[in-house]
């Protein structure tokens, strides 16, 4: 049965699934031009558990691959769906690190969800999106809750740990955290990964696929990390059944 998406936000909303204070976040994206990075995601659409796409003016994205996993073939171009209702947005296949072709503070704003968590670099990911978001635009980042999902076994990566990732230039092929990946994941809640030996085969193809969980996070040191990277952070919420959704802000002035 297809519910309609006023119902299954009625639904998500009893349960708890949703983001207490979306109507502060959707206020900072309303009839507003943004980037994406790695999207669409399910938790933006109408029936999501922080639904922006129907509020924005225009949405464009940034993906690291053609091929991608979760979305097979992709092009460069106005190829970017991400709401039945709106035109589609420019797709760049840009590492989120490296957004080269956007010019600086071009978009008012920019969206993340359970993407940070895949970068090596997360401090350099963070300071390039900073650079194409106008002074004070916002910043949406959505984390996976560690202590909700198959890395519940890890402990929140140290920020002092990104930072030095971004001092010494870490780059995408890294794979510093494998050891304790292999040996912490929960394959019991990770259907999708397969058994032990795919799950170790599909992870050393990492730089392929962008699977791995490079860091993980609670509302603690994902707050931190921001503020590490020079936003500042408004809104730190918990949402069912396993996000975090942050609320930041670049920079008002330039420099």
């Amino acid at each position: 049965m297809n519910l309609p998406p006023f119902a299954l936000r009625a639904i998500k909303r009893a349960l708890g699934r949703y983001v207490p204070s979306q109507k502060v976040f959707c206020a900072e994206v309303v009839d507003k031009i943004g980037l994406e990075i790695g999207g669409p995601s399910g938790c933006f659409r109408d029936s999501g558990e922080l639904p922006l796409y129907g509020y924005v003016a225009g949405l464009d994205n940034c993906v690291f691959s053609l091929e991608t996993i979760w979305e097979g073939g992709r092009a460069e171009g106005p190829t970017f769906f991400y709401h039945p209702r709106k035109t589609k947005g420019f797709n760049f296949i840009r590492e989120a690190t490296d957004l080269h072709g956007i010019i600086d503070h071009h978009y008012d704003f920019v969206l993340s969800s359970h993407n940070l968590e895949h970068i090596a670099n997360p401090v350099k990911a963070l300071k390039e999106w900073i650079r194409v978001v106008k002074p004070g635009g916002a910043i949406i980042v959505l984390l996976p809750d560690c202590r909700r999902t198959f890395d519940h076994r890890r402990q929140p990566t140290a920020v002092g740990h990104m930072v030095k990732d971004y001092e010494l230039g870490t780059n995408e092929r890294d794979m510093t955290h494998l050891e304790e990946i292999l040996e912490l994941h929960d394959l019991s809640r990770d259907p999708e990964a397969g058994t032990t030996e795919q799950f170790y085969q599909r992870s050393l193809c990492n730089y392929e696929n962008r699977c791995l969980h490079h860091h993980v996070f609670d509302e603690c040191n994902s707050r931190e990390l921001l503020e590490a990277a020079g936003l500042s952070v408004e809104i730190v919420e918990i949402a069912k059944p396993h996000h975090i959704a942050i609320l930041s802000r670049s920079p008002s002035t330039l420099g």
